[in-house]
């Protein structure tokens, strides 16, 4: 896999850590914990897209 498709796939992943949170906080009773691990994934997915797009990683 390149790194063109790694971040496409990262941001697709990104994309729906965000639906999955809307859908939760749409919910009658949301699920706290399971927000704030969803949050934290996309935390994460974020930081690596940024790390592999920063100029700095470019060769």
């Amino acid at each position: 896999m390149s790194t063109v498709d790694h971040i496409e796939a990262l941001k697709a992943r990104h994309a729906s850590l965000e639906q999955a949170i809307s859908e939760e906080n749409h919910r009658p009773h949301p699920d706290d914990d399971a927000i704030c691990s969803l949050k934290k994934q996309k935390l994460l997915i974020k930081d690596e897209i940024v790390r592999l797009t920063s100029p700095a990683t470019r060769h």
